[in-house]
């Protein structure tokens, strides 16, 4: 479902981000699962390069994206935002209250579990990049990720998704691997590689991704002189 300036459904994004991060901007978690249930919605945009307004930390306490309001709510934090989706929608969520909640629980797990072994390996890499004690704390930074991609690894086995058919929890867990794209992290683990592609090759992403590109295309900064 294209972007629909009229829908009720609003997500907050970024007007434009460097390179490095585009592709994996929170916004397009929503996009993604707004996608796989055919639900148009609006898009905000934000200058990441400018202090928020004083009002969107009424929306989003922290400044960041994204925020999410439709007819009934109004929410910040991505998975907050999914959960929500999903129990309106069993293509998100199942409706048996036991695979509802472990997908929940599968979905919490990878932003409590593994996204914060992932953050400190995107600080040396990207914004702490050449100063001298990255190299000393990659090899223990790189341990503790490898810890929790195995634990990933072995709960998921030889399933297509983690509980069985794609869930919301499935969502989150590729969009939290994307952010190691680039690197052969995840590829020391077949199974989740394999889970990121099916992720990637869903309709659903490629529609909410080639949205979030667009955005950040036509709103490319003039290059700066010499």
């Amino acid at each position: 479902m294209p972007v629909d300036s009229t829908a009720s459904s609003e997500v907050t994004a970024y007007r434009w981000v460097p390179d490095f991060a585009q592709g994996l901007v929170r916004d397009l978690r929503v996009r993604w699962a707004l996608e796989e249930i055919d639900r148009p919605y609006r898009v905000r945009l934000l200058d990441v390069t400018k202090p928020r307004p004083d009002e969107y930390f009424c929306e989003q306490p922290f400044g960041q994206v994204p925020a999410y309001r439709d007819d009934e709510v109004q929410l910040f934090e991505s998975g907050a935002i999914l959960i929500h989706l999903g129990l309106q929608d069993e293509r998100l969520l199942p409706a048996d209250h036991a695979q509802r909640m472990r997908a929940i629980a599968w979905l919490i797990a990878s932003l409590n579990s593994v996204e914060p072994a992932i953050f400190p390996l995107l600080m040396i890499n990207v914004f702490n990049k050449g100063e001298p004690w990255t190299e000393e704390a990659r090899p223990k930074f790189l341990e503790r990720l490898n810890s929790r991609l195995k634990c990933m690894s072995d709960a998921l086995g030889d399933k297509e998704w983690l509980e069985g058919r794609f869930t919301i929890a499935d969502l989150m867990l590729v969009t939290v691997l994307r952010q190691l794209r680039g690197g052969k992290t995840v590829d020391q683990f077949p199974n989740l590689a394999a889970l990121v592609a099916r992720g990637e090759a869903r309709p659903a992403f490629q529609r909410a991704l080639a949205d979030q590109l667009e955005v950040f295309a036509k709103n490319q900064p003039e290059p700066q002189p010499a």
